[in-house]
């Protein structure tokens, strides 16, 4: 008998060591895995197509994009460059440098902030190798579209180790997207018209606008145009074409004063006796959308840009 508990004893201690050492290699094996992880680093593909890797999450970020600006912040980044702005600033953004725009960055500002990541549109790419030389990573992004948004919100949530804050950000994005898609009925047919006194575009489909408009259940009469070979998102106006479709509405996307551009605009528009014929200016359905929302890349406010859209387009119904 007492052969036999000892026997017993002596398997059970076996079979506990054994899982013990099986527990151990298992936990082990994980922290490996997290090191190993941690050693690779954070790799990011931008919309140039370039590759970076970064040790770990940057410790600051500046950016000459507000809509950029709008999804750093949204996601608790470190910024410590804003593009400059040409109205009211919100609290939160007050304390933080401005280092200019893309058309007129600031070099010696951005200099000066040196940030570990510069946020910019892939245009601004010509003018980066000085600030690159400076030790500042160039990251590039594009706003052509609701998704173009959506993957520059979860690249920065793997750059800045955000991840599950950003699906949470592009959920509330999906979600007004699926809500504005099931109340379209029939489509609108609009005008989107981009610029200033003296210079007007029609907006493509392949536009940030272009898209906000689909997705609100407009239809762009301008979708066959000839693209414009430096701004392919947008085309030369063809006064005979939009007489021809007549447009329920016509859309101006601006950065200037709103109301001198549709002054402006319906001015030159006018230059046309068939203009005024129109179905959108008999009814009075030529609107100035707001800039902030549609004239620059609106970041995480793009669900904003979509009920206007979505209002804007009911209201001609």
């Amino acid at each position: 008998m007492r052969k036999a508990f000892l026997f017993f004893t002596g398997l059970t201690l076996l079979f506990m060591l054994a899982a013990c050492s099986a527990s151990e290699q298992q936990s082990a094996g994980k922290d490996s895995e997290a090191q190993a992880k941690e050693s690779a680093g954070i790799e990011i593909t931008d919309d140039s197509g370039q590759t970076i890797t970064f040790d770990s999450a940057p410790e600051s970020v500046a950016t000459l994009s507000s809509g950029d600006l709008d999804i750093l912040l949204a996601l608790g980044a470190n910024v410590t460059g804003r593009p400059t702005a040409n109205g009211h600033v919100v609290k939160e953004m007050k304390n933080i440098p401005e280092i200019g725009n893309l058309h007129q960055p600031n070099f010696e500002k951005i200099s000066e902030v040196h940030p570990a990541v510069l946020a910019a549109p892939v245009s601004f790419k010509q003018q980066s190798a000085n600030i690159e030389q400076q030790g500042t990573k160039v990251l590039y992004t594009q706003a052509n579209s609701v998704k173009d948004i959506q993957e520059t919100i979860t690249m920065y949530g793997k750059l800045l180790q955000k991840e599950a804050e950003a699906k949470e950000l592009n959920k509330v994005i999906d979600e007004k997207k699926e809500s504005v898609e099931k109340s379209q009925s029939n489509p609108v047919d609009t005008l989107l018209v981009y610029g200033a006194p003296g210079t007007y575009l029609a907006a493509l489909p392949n536009s940030l606008s272009g898209d906000l408009l689909e997705k609100a259940g407009g239809k762009n009469i301008a979708s066959d145009f000839p693209k414009e070979e430096k701004f392919p998102q947008y085309a030369s106006l063809s006064v005979e074409k939009i007489i021809e479709r007549n447009p329920q509405a016509v859309m101006l996307i601006t950065h200037g004063d709103p109301e001198a551009v549709k002054s402006a605009f319906e001015k030159e528009m006018m230059k046309s006796a068939a203009w005024k014929n129109l179905d959108a200016v008999k009814n009075g359905n030529v609107v100035v959308l707001p800039s902030h929302l549609f004239g620059t890349n609106p970041g995480t406010k793009v669900t904003e840009a979509l009920e206007v859209m979505k209002e804007s387009l009911e209201k001609v119904k």
